[in-house]
């Protein structure tokens, strides 16, 4: 199979991992497996493979005007168009709204191309200026199907945009995650014998960290023996470390920044928690359950629900409601117990959200819409038919 993966960038993010994690594996099947972005190479944190052809188009960047935006955009359309026609790859799947878009204006009059695209949020938690979501509402039935990650993902896609086909396909999670710089050794930021709660985000408002602070802050006294690492960074780190300043955590709460031992970090920790407003499909919340850690998560739209089976590998929470995270954190956090009647369930993710079930289910779809494809630009008539007009 010779396939195109187009995205914004490689640089630290969901999708941006999904994008290497395909690439990687299906490169390692033997595949013609290229990734181009608008962005530059510079901004990679994701390897990938040797054998991953490599494009970046430097086509990033906000304008200046609306019409500055449109002669970038009309740029951009002409430099994935070459590209396609150059590579002449089978598949061109697209990762996000805007890359989508881009694919189905780019492709048009590639009948030999099967064109997917792939919303990697919940579309409005994350909403396009009116132009690209006019765009996305009119054009997505230039593409073969639309991936969602999750049901209700799925129907808002239905509903609001003109998409023919809407499969359901999960991100896939790679285990054991491989460790990458920057590296952060868990037992040089927390003592070893001090129990760990671990989140894993960037810090943003809509992870309401601040949330998780406050809530751990009511915690902190009933349970002496654990400590809180938030790794990640982001635009809210300032007010955070304020918010610990002021409810006295200082010494319990560490926010190291970016680690890319992740995997370390799941070794080390004994429970882990997810306290958002919204999300897509939490990579982190899979990647803590195939690692075999029981979690705490918010029940936030979407994602939680799809990956936690509640009392079994996990407590969900409804959102907004801090005293339930705090009693469900509470639970976990003073019963070792049941914390390993959890772990020991966690792992069955490994199944669930394994990358040879995942990217299984991407080439099926790309199967039948490659079958459908040919079924449709087959001449009429059956094989006789054509044996007498030949």
């Amino acid at each position: 199979m010779k396939i195109l993966l187009f995205t914004h960038s490689l640089a630290g993010g969901g999708a941006e991992r999904t994008v290497a994690t395909l690439a990687n594996h299906w490169a390692d099947r033997g595949w013609d497996v290229t990734v181009a972005t608008l962005a530059p190479r510079g901004e990679d944190f994701y390897d990938l493979r040797a054998g991953v052809r490599r494009v970046a188009l430097d086509l990033a960047g906000d304008s200046p005007s609306p019409l500055a935006a449109a002669r970038h955009n009309l740029r951009r359309i002409g430099a994935l168009r070459r590209l396609l026609a150059q590579l002449r790859p089978e598949v061109a799947l697209a990762m996000m709204s805007t890359p989508n878009v881009l694919l189905a204006l780019a492709s048009r009059g590639m009948p030999w191309l099967v064109r997917v695209g792939s919303e990697r949020c919940y579309p409005p938690h994350a909403p396009l200026a009116r132009p690209w979501s006019s765009a996305r509402r009119l054009l997505y039935d230039r593409l073969d199907a639309v991936v969602a990650l999750t049901e209700e993902c799925r129907r808002w896609i239905v509903t609001h945009t003109s998409a023919r086909t809407v499969p359901v396909i999960p991100n896939a999670v790679v285990w054991p995650l491989p460790c990458v710089a920057p590296w952060i050794v868990p037992n040089k930021v927390v003592d070893p014998g001090r129990r760990l709660l671990l989140a894993i985000g960037r810090l943003d408002p809509v992870k309401n960290l601040g949330g998780l602070l406050a809530v751990f802050a009511r915690l902190a006294g009933r349970h002496p023996d654990w400590d809180l690492v938030i790794l990640g960074e982001g635009p809210e780190r300032a007010a955070l470390q304020e918010a610990r300043a002021a409810l006295g955590l200082e010494g319990r709460v560490v926010m190291p920044g970016i680690a890319g031992n992740v995997a370390q970090w799941h070794a080390r920790c004994d429970l882990y928690v997810l306290s958002s407003h919204s999300e897509g499909f939490p990579n982190a919340l899979a990647e803590a359950l195939c690692h075999g850690m029981p979690v705490v998560s918010v029940d936030c739209d979407t994602g939680p629900r799809d990956i936690v089976r509640h009392g079994i590998d996990g407590l969900l929470v409804a959102p907004g409601d801090p005293d339930a995270l705090e009693g469900a954190l509470d639970a976990l956090m003073a019963d070792g117990a049941l914390r390993r009647q959890f772990a020991a369930q966690a792992a069955a993710a490994r199944q669930r959200f394994g990358i040879e079930r995942v990217a299984g289910m991407w080439e099926a779809l790309f199967s039948r819409l490659r079958d459908a494809g040919e079924a449709s630009r087959r001449p009429a008539g059956g094989s006789k038919e054509r044996e007498l007009l030949s």
